[in-house]
């Protein structure tokens, strides 16, 4: 059944309810942020039919959440959102994704557009060559065992220790770059010799990394903060996850979590769905697992960003290495962690699922790093590599909505195997080179799985959120220079 036969009811020009009463078994009802246009895309597919199922899941408070990103995925929607109390709810990896910690970064610097342009081919050479990039490929860090221990403990700060990166980096990172309650001994060894090799690796898909030009301010001053100063000031954006060990994770414990689904009986409608109690062995094996992974991540894009700050250096002749490079944020957008949250009147414990969704949380929140106090945390959302990216802060409505979460990206609208179908025989290269792009890729006939076609508009995407008042934006970004798998 397609999506087209969810209910909806409209609440306001931004928000849409799928009422419990849709499903017998709902134990909630579903709110989806989007706008007419985005809904129509959206209810091509059978996302919407997720988020009521979503709804399902034993100890889910609030309502399952769906963002105007949304698209079909692995149990939730990518773009789903849900919170379960700690005491009798569950956990589901289903609403994680298979890319654990899949995340964003991004990097302010003291160039302009105008120090690039005569530089940019050789910083791309430079980039490509310093960090990894493709299916499986390995990275220049060798991890013996104890390492590779540390890692997924110390998450970014195993990197910093080393010497790739600042205290500051750690600031400035969610979570401080490294998620509490990680266990290696809960991570499998096939999981482990997946990753062990692919540290500081950038990966494929939709992956990337991308030397950018700040293209408009809407807010000079919560700019300022961030240290976006003008237009035409270059950026770097880092997105990229926990490589092949955080997709064994998660397929190591669907076998798990479905037993443990049988054995206590819940009613779900979608085994995808798959999950056990947040208090239970299991639960708390995964999500320690989890976390280790999600370290893993962490110290990825940490190593990237030093391999990153060694190519401008070596590009544009830096004094110091990272001259002006400075990390404005870090952000998880795959990843479950155990929040206190206000729902009917009341502070709870929860486990927060966002798959595909970003944490924005608002001005004055206590995990806000310190320079964002006043600002609220940022929020970096990227859009495809042919049109734009967004920098956001989070607002008070996250935290009374969607338990401090807003969108991720653009989000698809064409499959990755439909998108090279239609696109077959077009050089995307091409096409970005015409227009100022200039595309770094192992494998130039895979961008089309990548072409802003397949996407929808992150501009429509963002509209939604600032104005429906869960992240306000700060800037727009447009693509220079992209590095692909």
């Amino acid at each position: 059944m397609g999506s087209v036969d969810v209910p909806l009811v409209r609440i306001d020009r931004y928000r849409w309810e799928i009422p419990q009463s849709y499903k017998p078994g709902m134990r909630v009802p579903g709110l989806v942020y989007a706008d007419e246009h985005l809904l129509s895309l959206i209810r091509e597919e059978q996302a919407l039919e997720q988020v009521a199922n979503v709804a399902f899941l034993p100890g889910i408070v609030g309502r399952s959440l769906a963002m105007p990103d949304i698209h079909w995925g692995y149990g939730f929607p990518v773009g789903g959102v849900a919170a379960t109390r700690v005491e009798d709810g569950v956990v589901s990896p289903g609403g994680i994704g298979f890319d654990i910690n899949c995340g964003t970064r991004l990097l302010r610097t003291d160039l302009e557009v105008d120090d690039l342009e005569p530089r940019l081919e050789k910083l791309g050479e430079s980039l490509f060559r310093n960090i990894p990039s493709g299916v499986g490929v390995s990275g220049r860090l060798r991890l013996d065992e104890a390492e590779l221990q540390r890692v997924l403990q110390l998450g970014a700060r195993w990197a910093v220790e080393r010497g790739y990166g600042t205290k500051e980096d750690l600031d400035l990172a969610e979570a401080n770059g490294c998620l509490q309650g990680a266990d290696p001994a809960a991570v499998s060894e096939k999981a482990k010799d997946r990753g062990r090799p692919q540290l500081g690796t950038l990966g494929s898909g939709n992956h990337f990394l991308e030397v950018q030009a700040v293209e408009r301010i809407y807010e000079p001053a919560v700019a300022a903060v961030m240290g976006l100063e003008q237009p035409g000031q270059v950026v770097v954006f880092i997105h990229t996850g926990s490589r092949g060990l955080g997709h064994q994770v998660c397929q190591d414990f669907l076998g798990t979590m479905d037993r443990v689904t049988k054995r206590h009986g819940f009613n779900l409608p979608d085994r995808q769905l798959a999950c056990a109690p947040i208090t239970s062995v299991e639960g708390q094996s995964y999500l320690a697992a989890m976390a280790a992974a999600a370290n893993f991540a962490w110290a990825n894009r940490q190593c990237i960003t030093h391999w990153v700050r060694e190519s401008f250096q070596q590009v544009f002749g830096l004094p110091r290495l990272g001259e002006g490079l400075r990390l404005i944020y870090d952000v998880a957008h795959n990843i479950a962690k155990i929040e206190e949250h206000e729902v009917d009147g009341k502070r709870l414990r929860v486990c927060v699922h966002r798959k595909g969704a970003t944490r924005a949380f608002s001005p004055g929140h206590p995990e806000v790093p310190a320079r964002y106090q006043g600002t609220g945390q940022p929020v970096l959302i990227p859009g495809d590599m042919g049109r734009y990216s967004y920098v956001a802060v989070g607002c008070q409505r996250a935290m009374e909505e969607t338990f401090g979460s807003t969108c991720h990206g653009a989000g698809r609208v064409q499959s990755r195997s439909a998108a090279k179908r239609n696109l077959r025989g077009v050089d995307i290269a091409g096409e970005l080179a015409s227009r100022g792009i200039l595309v770094k890729a192992h494998s130039p006939h895979l961008l089309a799985e990548e072409a802003s076609e397949a996407y929808k508009d992150v501009a429509e995407v963002m509209e939604v959120v600032d104005k429906a008042g869960l992240c306000r934006t700060v800037a727009r970004l447009k693509p220079l220079l992209v590095v692909k798998g």
